[in-house]
């Protein structure tokens, strides 16, 4: 097993036996073991081999051999046993947001829920809010919660597909005889999420490329395997997670690969305003070819397509029918923004709160990664969930700052804070301590159930004050977990616009919040943009790629985002804003 099974493995059994009733303190072991394994950098194997697991933080004796026997193994007894134990729809029941395993062992054991299906029956039935520490708002949350999971389906996130799809492409494209091979379908569009894997090779014969496709070892199923096309279930462990999806591999002749690339990219509204406009030059386009009368037309690649349609190349993150063929033919195209772009974060979480690594250790992890300045978001005082950080912790940490940033060469550490806008809208410190960061991210992580009205005015107030540099994660959303609280955006980006302040891309994968229909809308109004990793870990530093993918759907280029400026550049604006220069 690898360090990635492993750690699935321990993630697993730390959820079953909590779904039995366990003590927090049993189940966390098996988490953090997990999450120690899943930051190691060292082949598992190869330490376990050496004798050196027990040097690893957070694996004690009992955890080191387990860990032993899954790798000369490949098998737990103990997590067999677990899974017959535990009926698998429990597991399932977790995705409902507010559903932890306590519930779901209640639910389980005395109303015989089982299962999605029989957790909507018993609450359609009312017998859920008759259960002691459910009650009808909780039964409504958990028919909402199932109606949200009916709607996303078997959808997973960027971060898990890519991986899969990355892999799946690169074997593909090494295979003989492939000559070109590339992912289309929402992966390529840069979507935040995936139901399925969607990928084109050319070769001249097909079937040894459907027939190596098929044999990859972590084949599930075949649902079919065709001259042209098959369709199979991958299964693959990423970040410790066991993610399954769907994927299809189509082969064609090298002349008609384009054609086939730009109609299974997508989307579906894009390429039928594409067929009109070959219809209107009095030519055909499909999938296979563009044709007009009797002779088709060659095309090598997609920008040959366009250009016989008489348009530039649009990349396949605009592809959504929202106004890129006018803004093309206009020559109005914006120029992206690039990965490369990027000179620095914001909104990072360090051991000060509730990070895994120290200043110096993030800084150093940014560096590496070619940025220029670390920006630190730790969590304030009220959060005490996620070790909040006191008035003097700050003061702490502003000195720690000081004394790494005189040592530190080619990067620097920015004070900030993600600053909890309270119940009332007003920010979680007092102002004179508000004044010793040099930026403030605005965050809600409370009181989700507010109206839309009170929450409205409660995020409008914490964009009025002038201590606010940004707003945090805007709607509060976990992708395929839990909807954002309810909101008007709207009202919210004309409060920042009229303020002056920045709205954050929050690119954890796990939110990708704004959505990049809102940052085109942000764009328009003239809110300036800041794509945020909002990182607890060095490795998940490298999580802004995710906003910049969100930042080229909503049409951004360079000049909209406010980190692509250098440090001088960033320093200069934070102590702008600080002296009160900002507009409104």
């Amino acid at each position: 097993m690898t360090r990635e099974d492993v750690a699935s493995a321990l993630e697993e059994i730390g959820v079953l036996l909590e779904l039995q009733g366990e003590s927090s303190f049993r189940t966390n072991s098996y988490r953090n073991a997990a999450r120690a394994l899943s930051q190691m950098q060292e082949d598992l194997k190869t330490v376990v081999e050496a004798g050196k697991l027990g040097d690893v933080p957070g694996i004690g004796d009992s955890m080191r051999a387990k860990i032993e026997t899954m790798v000369k193994t490949g098998s737990l007894p103990q997590l067999e046993e677990l899974r017959a134990k535990v009926p698998p729809g429990l597991l399932q029941m977790l995705r409902l947001p507010g559903v932890g395993p306590k519930k779901v062992k209640s639910l389980h054991e005395e109303l015989g829920v089982s299962d999605l299906d029989g957790l909507k029956a018993a609450c359609e039935a009312g017998t859920v809010a008759k259960l002691k520490g459910f009650g009808e708002k909780t039964q409504q949350k958990i028919l909402e919660g199932l109606r949200f999971l009916g709607e996303v389906g078997q959808r997973v996130r960027i971060d898990q597909a890519g991986p899969i799809g990355d892999l799946i492409l690169d074997r593909v494209s090494k295979m003989p005889g492939v000559v070109r091979a590339t992912l289309c379908g929402s992966l390529r569009r840069r979507r935040e999420t995936a139901k399925d894997i969607d990928l084109v090779a050319s070769a001249d014969d097909a079937k040894p490329v459907m027939e190596v496709f098929c044999k990859q070892p972590e084949v599930m199923q075949i649902i079919g395997q065709g001259d042209t096309k098959s369709s199979i279930v991958f299964g693959m462990n990423v970040e410790g997670h066991k993610v399954v999806l769907n994927a299809d591999l189509r082969v064609v002749p090298d002349d008609v690969f384009a054609f086939a690339v730009m109609y299974l990219t997508g989307s579906k509204d894009h390429n039928i305003k594409m067929r009109q406009r070959a219809i209107d030059r009095g030519l055909s386009l499909n999938e296979y070819g563009l044709t007009g009368g009797k002779n088709p037309l060659k095309c090598s690649d997609e920008a040959a397509i366009y250009q016989v349609l008489d348009l530039p190349y649009i990349p396949p993150e605009l592809r959504e029918d929202t106004g890129e063929l006018d803004a093309a033919e206009k020559n109005e195209l914006p120029k992206l923004i690039e990965v490369g772009d990027i000179r620095g974060v914001f909104h990072n979480h360090t051991t000060y709160s509730d990070g895994v690594a120290s200043l110096e250790q993030m800084a150093l992890a940014c560096k590496k990664l070619g940025l220029e300045y670390f920006g630190v978001g730790d969590h304030s005082q009220s959060l005490k969930i996620a070790n909040g950080m006191s008035i003097a912790s700050v003061q702490k940490q502003h000195q720690e700052i000081d004394e790494v940033n005189s040592r530190l060469q080619g990067v620097q550490i920015l004070k900030g804070i993600e600053c909890d806008i309270l119940e009332d809208g007003s920010l979680d410190y007092p102002d004179e301590v508000l004044a010793t960061f040099d930026y403030v991210v605005a965050s809600i992580h409370t009181h989700f159930g507010l109206t839309s009205e009170e929450q409205t005015a409660r995020v409008c107030k914490a964009l009025a004050h002038p201590a606010t540099t940004m707003l945090g994660h805007a709607t509060g959303r976990l992708l395929l977990r839990r909807e954002g609280y309810k909101l008007d955006l709207d009202q919210v980006l004309k409060a920042a616009a009229k303020h002056g302040k920045m709205i954050e891309i929050n690119a954890n994968p796990y939110r990708l919040d704004l959505d990049w229909t809102h940052v085109k809308r942000a764009k328009a109004m003239g809110i300036p943009l800041v794509i945020n990793p909002d990182a607890h870990a060095e490795a998940e530093l490298a999580y802004f790629t995710y906003g910049v993918d969100v930042a080229r759907r909503g049409w951004l280029e360079k000049k909209d985002v406010f980190n692509t400026r250098s440090l001088k550049e960033v320093v200069k604006e934070l102590e702008r804003r600080k002296a009160g220069n900002v507009a409104g």
